[in-house]
């Protein structure tokens, strides 16, 4: 097993496949224009599968696709492909623009769970916070998802003064279409603009406004998850500044140039890529991984790194 300092298991690493994205939102990438990696600075998918092995051989047995945005990467369904054929445990993040239209190829590639960012119900809003994204196309990847994954979760980031007016449309929506969604507290990674809205106090006044109950969710990560009686939908809640839930983190992250990091919130990082690159055994990767876990710390503060959030893995 991967034991940090503290005794946490770590067992999860999240992999961004690259800092592109098909849209531009505010809180992810505050800027309009941003400069993204060259095609030689980005892992090769060959060199994430060596990293994969490496991982496994160390105890991590979940692991994310992330981005940018993952599914406008060359070759990604080849890739899954390759998750499937050694048999890993993998699932996805995606902003649902392209998903309607690779539903189909995704689930042929392998795969079975499925997150999908959404942080508005409402065409003109989610275009404003998304710089232009058209609300339809998620919503029609949203009901794509239901017919050919097991897992579907959608995300929403709730922001004060831009969309914490709709919490109640999206639990409807969730009851209504039967699905699991998980409200996130705002982090300023890089806007410098905080947007905080408490959801500890939010989960009290939807718990008992929509008579939620306790739910045991298999593969929620930090989120804090209810539904109703009928059981229909999950409602979670994932609090890092209200409720922190550090003494739980399993998880490690893998930049889409190579970099481990062992926090969201913190700087440090160490080259997995120059490592590989440069003819590291898999001794050696491992040994890097293991580096990685020690360096996590107890806990955050929140003084954030300020980065785009799309250059980390979301």
């Amino acid at each position: 097993m991967l034991v940090d300092r503290f005794g946490r298991v770590i067992d999860y690493l999240r992999i961004s496949v690259t800092d592109h994205c098909n849209l531009n939102c505010i809180y992810c990438r505050p800027h309009s224009q941003i400069e993204h990696l060259s095609h030689a600075e980005i892992l090769r998918y060959e060199e994430i599968l060596e990293i994969i092995e490496a991982a496994r051989e160390l105890g991590i047995k979940k692991f994310r696709i992330t981005g940018g945005e993952p599914l406008v990467r060359r070759g990604l369904l080849g890739f899954l492909k390759k998750l499937k054929e050694i048999d890993l445990d993998f699932s996805l993040t995606t902003n649902g623009i392209l998903v309607s239209a690779m539903a189909s190829d995704l689930s042929r590639a392998g795969l079975k769970k499925i997150n999908i960012s959404l942080d508005s119900l409402r065409a003109d809003r989610f275009s404003r916070i998304t710089r232009g994204g058209e609300l339809s196309r998620v919503l029609e990847g949203i009901e794509k998802s239901q017919k050919f994954f097991s897992t579907v979760k959608i995300n929403t980031v709730v922001m004060a003064g831009i969309n914490d007016d709709e919490i109640d449309d999206f639990v409807a929506m969730a009851f209504n279409r039967g699905l699991q969604i998980r409200f996130i507290e705002f982090m300023d990674l890089c806007s410098g603009e905080d947007r905080f809205v408490s959801l500890k106090e939010v989960k009290k006044r939807l718990i008992a406004e929509w008579k939620l109950i306790p739910a045991a969710v298999q593969g929620s990560g930090p989120s804090d998850n209810y539904t109703n009686a009928g059981g229909k939908a999950v409602v979670g809640f994932i609090t890092p500044r209200s409720e922190p839930f550090c003494c739980r983190c399993n998880r490690l992250r893998l930049t889409a140039d190579g970099k481990l990091k062992a926090c969201l919130a913190s700087a440090q990082k160490l080259d997995i890529k120059a490592a590989l690159r440069n003819g590291a055994s898999r001794e050696g990767l491992k040994a890097l991984f293991q580096e990685a876990a020690q360096q996590k710390s107890q806990g955050h503060n929140f003084k954030f790194e300020r980065i785009a959030m799309s250059s980390i893995g979301g």
